[in-house]
């Protein structure tokens, strides 16, 4: 028994981010099968004053689903994405835009319906749509003129971002207006993200030290202090810039990539996000 569980224990290690909340998702889907009362509480209420003295669950609506169907879509687009976004992000930017994007579509579902309740009605948001979205309208906007593959065609992501967000408007009039209008803000989020990470900005950057704060609040091993190491800037991905210069513009971005998977996006310069950005258009 010990070491099925072992087993089990080193290969969820061995998952990314989203692939360990894709896991996180079925455990919570096959819990509501007998709990479904008790998640209750950790809906999101569309009332503002009922919102309100639950916080949590700004975040905790994106890890529920109760129909099959519904949480199948939006794992099978959360793993998607998510491998694409992994390619050239790092998993701490990746958490920010997911979560970010969770907060940001859970915002405009309690604002609409609460500013707009005759319209609206009454209604709990569950789901991680807006999550997954701002992941995809992310990607869609910083590199906009990237092919996808769809069957036998190449498709520019921006066509995808567009189509998905028309689809969304439409739907706010429909059924599924909650779900929709977290969708929609959830690729506000990813689209202005994104933006300004061209811009050479990381909007997500504070939330990630946010984040970062409550992880090391609830450790319970004491470590050392963390030491300051101050990187070099006169190189890029360990060759000199001299070197860089004389490589195909594939190598470059191939080595900017590489950078960025090993020591994150904020470690490049400004010469480099630049030269990222051009290449992305």
């Amino acid at each position: 028994m010990n070491s099925f569980l072992q087993d089990i224990k080193y290969k969820y290690a061995r998952l990314n981010v989203f692939e360990k909340i894709i896991v996180f998702n079925v455990i919570i889907f096959l819990l509501s099968l007998l709990l479904r009362e008790y998640l209750a509480w950790f809906e999101l209420p569309s009332d503002f004053s009922e919102a309100i003295v639950k916080p949590w669950t700004i975040v905790t609506y994106a890890f529920l689903h109760y129909e099959p169907l519904h949480l199948l879509f939006n794992m099978l687009w959360l793993y998607v994405i998510g491998q694409m976004f992994l390619n050239l992000f790092t998993a701490k930017m990746a958490l920010n835009v997911y979560f970010l994007g969770a907060i940001s579509g859970g915002v405009l579902f309690v604002l609409c319906y609460s500013l707009f309740p005759e319209v609206f009605g009454r209604n709990y948001l569950v789901g991680a749509s807006a999550a997954v979205r701002a992941l995809l309208i992310f990607l869609c906007a910083y590199m906009p003129n990237q092919e996808f593959r769809f069957f036998t065609f190449n498709i520019k992501l921006w066509y995808i971002g567009l189509a998905v967000i028309i689809l969304d408007v439409i739907g706010v009039f429909g059924a599924n207006s909650g779900g929709n209008l977290a969708h929609l803000g959830g690729a506000i989020l990813g689209y202005i993200y994104a933006k300004k990470l061209t811009q050479g900005k990381d909007i997500g950057s504070g939330f990630g030290r946010f984040m970062d704060q409550i992880v090391d609040f609830f450790k319970f091993s004491k470590k050392g202090p963390l030491k300051t190491v101050h990187k070099k800037k006169s190189k890029v991905g360990g060759y000199t810039k001299s070197e860089f210069k004389e490589f195909p513009d594939q190598k470059k971005i191939d080595v900017i990539l590489d950078k960025i998977s090993k020591s994150g996006y904020d470690s490049l310069t400004e010469a480099e996000k630049e030269y990222l950005f051009k290449a992305g258009k």
